[in-house]
C-alpha cells in the first residue's frame, strides 16, 4: 500500500476525482508537453455526466488555458477499466504530438495507461487488516506505531498538516454563510447549527448538534471549492475532521493524539482503496461516505485506547451499514445529498465506536471481508447511481 501522503491530500474542492485529479493529470501532461499550442480533452464516463457541477471543466480549463483547450464531454456508454476517464492531446501547429488515456480512480489519484503508477512505492507490505493486525500483536505495538515504523517519523509533521488543515475547514466554514453557487439554492447550514442552542439542550442533542454543525461546516466550504484534506475524497471530507473535532473539544485530547488518530484512520482507508475502492462513480457513496466513516471510527477507537480487535469492529460496524449507498448528486453537485450525509456518517461513526466498546468479542464479521462485498456490492449497483446523477434523487428531483 502507498503512504498515507496519499490518501490524505490538501487541496481545492469540490470533488477529489472530478476536480483534483483531473487538475493533476492535466498539469502533468502540460509539463511534458511545453511545446504544444493547443489541447483537447475528452471527458468520459462519470466525468462527463456530472463534470460541470463537479467543476471538471475549470480545473482543466485552468490549468492548459480556456483559449487554447477544447474540451468535449462525450456521454456515449464506453467499456473503460474505470468510469472517470479521460483523453487528454496536445498539437503543435495543428498536428497531433502527444495523447494520455488518464483514469481518475479517487481520492485525487490518477493513473495513467500503458505508465507504471504516478502515486509513489509501496511503503506498507501488508496488505489486509488481518495482516496487519497479526504484525501488530506479534510485536506488541499499536496500528499507529505500525504507521510510524513503516512510513517513519516524518509522517506526524505530514498529518498535522493534515489536521491543520481540517480545523481550518471547519472554521471557515462556520464563519460562511448565504448560499452555495450552482443553482440549487442550498444554504449554508453550520453556522446556524452551531449557533442554534436549545434551552433545555441535553448532552446527547448538543453533541449530534456540534458534530454537525463540523460536518456540515467542511463540505460546505468542500463544495465552495475551498482548501480541504481529502479523507477519503472530497465529497466525504467532513466526516473525519467533524467527529474527532468535537472529542477534541469535549474531552481535551492534544493534536499529537489526534494525528496518532487519523494515522490509524488513514490504514483504514489506505486498505479500502488497495482492495477496493474510494470512488463514488466506480462503486457509489458508500465507496466514499461508507468509508469516511469506517476511517473515522477506527479513530475514533484509536483516540480512545481501544485494542486492535475493538479498532477492527468500529470500522467493520462503520462500512457494513453503509452498503449499497447510492451516489446520486442533485445536478451533478456536490451538495445534494452530499453535505448532509457527512454529518450522519459523523454521528455514525461515533455510534460505531460505542458499540465497539462493548461488542467487539462477538464479532462474525472481519473488516476485511466487508471490503470485499462492498466492492461486489458497488460492481454491481445500475450505472445510474454511481455518480452519473440519472438515478435515485438526481433522476426525481425538480
Amino acid at each position: 500500500m502507498k503512504s498515507l501522503r496519499e490518501l490524505y491530500k490538501i487541496g481545492r474542492g469540490p470533488s477529489s476525482s472530478h476536480t483534483m485529479g483531473p487538475d493533476r493529470a492535466c498539469r502533468l501532461f502540460l509539463e511534458e508537453n511545453p511545446e504544444a499550442d493547443s489541447f483537447k480533452v475528452v471527458l468520459f464516463g462519470s466525468l462527463a455526466r456530472t463534470g460541470l457541477g463537479h467543476c471538471t471543466d475549470r480545473a482543466v480549463l485552468d490549468v492548459l488555458g480556456e483559449k487554447r483547450t477544447e474540451l468535449v464531454f462525450d456521454t456515449t456508454p464506453q467499456d473503460f477499466v474505470h468510469p472517470n476517464t479521460m483523453e487528454l492531446y496536445a498539437y503543435k501547429a495543428g498536428e497531433e504530438v502527444a495523447k494520455m488515456r488518464v483514469l481518475s480512480v479517487g481520492g485525487g489519484a490518477i493513473e495513467i495507461e500503458g505508465r507504471p503508477s504516478v502515486e509513489g512505492e509501496d511503503v506498507y507490505p501488508e496488505n489486509s487488516f488481518a495482516e496487519i493486525a497479526g504484525f501488530c500483536r506479534s510485536n506488541g505495538i499499536r496500528i499507529s506505531d505500525y504507521v510510524e515504523l513503516r512510513e517513519g517519523p516524518e509522517i506526524w509533521d505530514y498529518l498535522h498538516k493534515v489536521w491543520n488543515t481540517m480545523v481550518a475547514a471547519i472554521n471557515q466554514g462556520l464563519r460562511e454563510t448565504g448560499t452555495l453557487h450552482g443553482g440549487l439554492g442550498v444554504e449554508r447550514k453550520a453556522q446556524h447549527l452551531f449557533n442554534k442552542r436549545h434551552i433545555d439542550e441535553s448532552h446527547a442533542t448538543r453533541e449530534d448538534r456540534m458534530v454537525c454543525a463540523f460536518a456540515f461546516a467542511v463540505a460546505e466550504h468542500n463544495a465552495d471549492a475551498g482548501v480541504i484534506a481529502t479523507a477519503p475524497t472530497c465529497g466525504a471530507c467532513g466526516v473525519v475532521p467533524a467527529a474527532l473535532r468535537y472529542m477534541q473539544l469535549e474531552k481535551g485530547f492534544s493534536d499529537e493524539e489526534i494525528v496518532r488518530a487519523l494515522a490509524v484512520g488513514g490504514v483504514i482507508g489506505n486498505l479500502v482503496k488497495e482492495n477496493a475502492s474510494i470512488s463514488g462513480a466506480e462503486c457509489g457513496c458508500q465507496a466514499e461516505i461508507g468509508t469516511a466513516c469506517s476511517m473515522c471510527a477506527a479513530a475514533l477507537a484509536e483516540l480512545h485506547e481501544m485494542g486492535i480487535g475493538q479498532i477492527e469492529y468500529a470500522a467493520e460496524v462503520a462500512m457494513e451499514h453503509h452498503l449499497g449507498l447510492t451516489c446520486d448528486p442533485i445536478k451533478g453537485l456536490v451538495q445534494i445529498p452530499c453535505i448532509e450525509r457527512n454529518a450522519v456518517a459523523a454521528i455514525r461513526a461515533i455510534n460505531a465506536l460505542r458499540l465497539a466498546n462493548f461488542l467487539a468479542s462477538t464479532r462474525r464479521i472481519s473488516f476485511d471481508m466487508v471490503v470485499e462485498t462492498m466492492y461486489e456490492t458497488g460492481r454491481d449497483l445500475h450505472r445510474r447511481y454511481r455518480e452519473t446523477s440519472q438515478g435515485g434523487l438526481a433522476k426525481l428531483y425538480m
